[in-house]
């Protein structure tokens, strides 16, 4: 029998990734499914002051509109130079919501004069599961420093501007394999794996 998993996001990116992680930890019995597969239902704005706050209201409304486990993630990028903005806030950081290419600009206009040395950065994910006497929140955590200017044509969001720690090429220039192993959200959902593990067991 297979049970279904909401994934709280339109997103075919994210979607994917939570199956690749399944997969490669060899987890069968669950179908990933997004907003796109369920009927429509009233999304609450994200006004959380926390990634974990969002995330966790995501999940229960999902949950409470299909009856269907939900997982649903809020992310974004913490600058240090920035004192930890555009944080939850990064999506609409230039003013539109999911603008990419001005929130990057906007970003890299505000760190214009910044040295290298004090361009730590680190990408966020908290992710949520709530269903039937389950309710987990975790966090992810991605290091690295703010570029000078976009590279790679992979990934979205602030992926462009972004060199992981260790490494001399931005997270927009990985590949899916290598993005899911180092990032953020892969690094989140992974805790979920064992209630997951449950989930498709029960």
């Amino acid at each position: 029998m297979t049970r279904r998993v909401l994934v709280a996001s339109r997103n075919a990116k994210k979607l994917n990734e939570l199956r690749r992680i399944l997969d490669e930890a060899g987890i069968a019995g669950i179908e990933i499914i997004g907003l796109n597969d369920v009927p429509p239902y009233d999304e609450a704005p994200e006004t959380g002051a926390t990634f974990e706050e969002n995330a966790l209201t995501k999940a229960h409304d999902g949950f409470a509109a299909t009856g269907i486990p939900c997982v649903a993630d809020d992310s974004g990028l913490e600058v240090d130079a920035l004192n930890g903005m555009p944080g939850v806030l990064s999506a609409r950081w230039s003013g539109a919501h999911g603008n990419d290419e001005a929130n990057n600009t906007l970003l890299l206009s505000q760190l214009g004069d910044v040295p290298d040395q004090r361009r730590g950065a680190r990408f966020v994910s908290a992710c949520a599961l709530v269903a039937d006497g389950v309710e987990e929140v975790v966090r992810g955590e991605w290091p690295g420093v703010i570029g000078r200017k976009p590279v790679g044509d992979g990934g979205f969001g602030y992926d462009p501007i972004f060199y992981p720690a260790g490494g001399d090429v931005s997270s927009a220039q990985l590949t899916p394999a290598e993005k899911d192993a180092a990032s953020h959200r892969g690094r989140a959902l992974r805790q979920l794996l064992p209630a997951l593990a449950g989930l498709a067991a029960g």
